[in-house]
């Protein structure tokens, strides 16, 4: 059988106590309870990811973090006597029947509650008791309780279960309409008719059926049926051409007079994607004036690349090996293939005949490459001011043992409780910002990329550390990165620059108006572009129903060739593979039928590098608001996986682990 124990103490560490939870009873019980043992078998693996889960009856299992954030809210305490609104898999009820008295679960589904009773008496877990029932009206029996915990939403907080606290006693449930982003509410009764309320924040749960909440409308039937949403979109749709129309990306010149358009990608390994964004980005470079393709890339590799796509000869300590060949990290298949190769030298050609300053350059956002950026200063600086570079060479020494896999320097980090190379990173960056007229005049293109490197060697030294403190703070550190990279660029090539992005939809989309924002407080860099260009910004997202794609099972795993399963009912992705149109574009913008009726929120799928299809609802689903997250769609109905350029792979850190997005 396997052993979860260190999977649940990283749990408990890097998503509960690394989230500001720090009641030693929460966590004490959180480290006991076997959450593998509240899901179905085939889930044990998954069950401590930052996630919920599917369990039987078609319900789901709340992600740890959210469990850990009820029952501290609802300060459940030893001797406490608790009723929990909602017991779905019984775990949550496991987890406060390890701190306080007594626990009484209800739950509505007779199935769930059944499973659930039987779990407590095999896990010997003697003090809590699930009961089926109504739980909007809660269980007066044993009443009066010193705190109630809801895992489902109302449009209110019933009367009755507010009657059922103790004075003094604390109510903790979510508020707010079904299928829509809702607030975690904390009632305390102070007196007999007297009660506080605080907002917690948003969160996502099922409808509260019953008396005293929503009606279970899953069986009516008899309303007439409205014109389908697949039904308008098919009129909506624009057709698009096949890749060899030379009009293939005409129908996205609506975009030219942005300064910002971003264009992302549902997976990392899709033909489709790489040949649609290399088509629309050729025309808005050739017809539309932009002179920037930055990219969900290393910027040490893009930096080659780009030495070559504006006929710059290559550094000196560049290109001396195949080794030193750009793109070699894992996942190779994302740049080193055949599409890319082809949209490089489509650029490349773009620049033929222009004048230096008028040639569209190649630029990588990212923050991975830690050793390429640490030579790449150090080179600059050898070459321009060899006393700062010697100062480089010291102040970066101590991140050089760490250079190849920065996450144990995360992880040592945090475990001395200090962050010893943060000093140095910046003080250097700040170093090249204040010699910047004096490097700058020497030559500014090689100033920009060595301010760059620096940038990235700051940021990356506080990603890492992050990473071992959340997903949320690690995830916001990088995205923010990449839009300040973006906005150096565009800032350095004058009022006039434009920019094209490359990224996954799920750092291109609005993170405002998905559960990233919602719910997990992660923003991305299309927020903070549309926050800063608003109008001047376009998000363009990419989607496909079914066919293959290039990604691995785990990370640092072989490429594989996968199959791609079609679209969950209830997605974005059903409704445009349903719609019967193969390959359009959908604008989004502006007041209309269609876009009223797409604003209901609904699953919309992420592949990152990571593919597994057998969890694919909870891996790589999750809720959006589709026409607030983009300007427009792309949809390709059927879609093949990316061609490899042979390589050799070199080993990637964990930083994107588990979906590298």
């Amino acid at each position: 059988m396997a052993d979860f124990t260190q999977a649940r103490e990283q749990m408990v560490v890097r998503q509960i106590a690394a989230r500001g939870i720090a009641d030693r009873h929460l966590l004490a019980a959180m480290r006991e309870v076997p959450r593998h043992e509240f899901v179905p078998a085939d889930m044990a693996a998954m069950a401590y990811e930052d996630s919920p889960l599917p369990i039987e009856a078609g319900q789901t299992i709340s992600q740890p973090y959210i469990v850990a954030l009820m029952i501290d809210a609802a300060e459940v305490a030893p001797g406490d006597k608790v009723l929990e609104i909602g017991a779905g898999s019984g775990y949550a009820a496991a987890v406060m029947g390890r701190i306080a008295d007594r626990v009484v679960a209800i739950e509505r589904h007779g199935e769930l509650a059944e499973i659930a009773a039987s779990r407590m008496r095999r896990l010997g877990y003697d003090n809590v008791e699930i009961v089926q029932g109504d739980g909007s009206k809660g269980w007066s029996a044993e009443a009066p309780y010193e705190a109630i915990v809801a895992a489902a939403s109302g449009s209110h907080v019933p009367e009755a279960l507010l009657r059922q606290l103790s004075i003094g006693g604390t109510l903790v449930m979510p508020v707010g309409e079904p299928s829509a982003v809702q607030n975690l509410v904390k009632v305390t009764r102070t007196a007999e008719d007297d009660f506080e309320q605080e907002d917690l924040g948003p969160v996502r749960f099922v409808p509260l059926i019953g008396e005293h909440g929503w009606r279970d409308t899953s069986r009516e039937s008899g309303r007439p049926r409205p014109r389908s949403i697949e039904e308008r979109i098919n009129q909506a749709a624009e057709i698009l051409p096949d890749f060899e129309d030379p009009d293939f990306a005409a129908a996205f010149d609506r975009f030219g007079d942005a300064r910002v358009v971003l264009l992302g990608e549902a997976s990392h390994g899709t033909s489709e994607f790489y040949r649609a964004r290399a088509l629309v980005t050729e025309r808005l470079v050739r017809h539309h004036g932009f002179n920037i393709v930055a990219v969900e890339a290393d910027w040490p590799d893009a930096a080659f690349v780009d030495r070559y796509i504006r006929h710059r000869e290559a550094r000196e300590e560049e290109g001396a090996s195949a080794e030193d060949a750009p793109f070699q990290r894992f996942p190779t298949w994302m740049w080193r293939n055949t599409d890319v190769d082809a949209f490089i030298r489509r650029l490349r050609s773009c620049n033929e005949g222009r004048y230096a300053e008028e040639m569209v350059g190649f630029y990588g956002l990212d923050l991975y490459n830690l050793g390429g950026s640490i030579r790449a200063v150090i080179d600059y600086l050898d070459d321009v001011d060899p006393d700062a570079a010697a100062l480089a060479r010291e102040r970066y020494g101590c991140l050089q043992p760490w250079s190849r896999n920065p996450a144990l320097y995360g992880q040592l980090a945090i475990s001395e409780g200090y962050a010893r190379c943060e000093d140095g990173v910046v003080e250097m960056l700040r170093e090249l910002q204040r010699k910047r007229l004096e490097y700058a005049a020497l030559d500014g293109e090689e100033w920009l990329d060595a301010a760059a490197n620096a940038r990235l060697v700051k940021n990356a030294e506080g990603y890492y550390r992050a990473m071992y403190r959340g997903a949320a703070e690690s995830w916001n550190l990088r995205d923010t990165h990449m839009f300040e990279t973006l906005s150096q660029l565009l800032e350095a090539k004058g009022p006039g620059a434009k920019a094209v992005v490359w990224a996954h939809n799920s750092h291109i989309g609005n993170a405002a108006y998905t559960e990233m924002g919602q719910v997990r407080e992660e923003l991305n860099i299309g927020q903070l572009v549309k926050e800063r260009f608003g109008e001047q910004a376009r998000l363009v997202g990419f989607g496909t129903h079914s066919g293959t794609v290039a990604a691995a099972t785990d990370w640092d795993r072989p490429m594989e060739i996968k199959a791609v399963r079609p679209a969950l009912p209830g997605s974005y992705e059903r409704l445009s593979h349903d719609s019967g149109v193969p390959r359009f574009l959908l604008d989004l913008r502006g007041p209309g039928e269609l876009r009223e009726a797409l604003m209901e929120p609904r699953l919309e799928r992420f592949i990152g590098v990571i593919y597994r299809p057998e969890t694919e609802r909870w891996s790589h689903y999750a809720e959006a608001i589709l026409p607030m997250q983009f300007d427009a769609w792309v949809w390709f109905d059927e879609t093949e996986a990316v061609t490899p350029l042979p390589v050799e792979q070199r080993p990637g850190e964990d930083e994107t682990y588990p979906f590298g997005l």
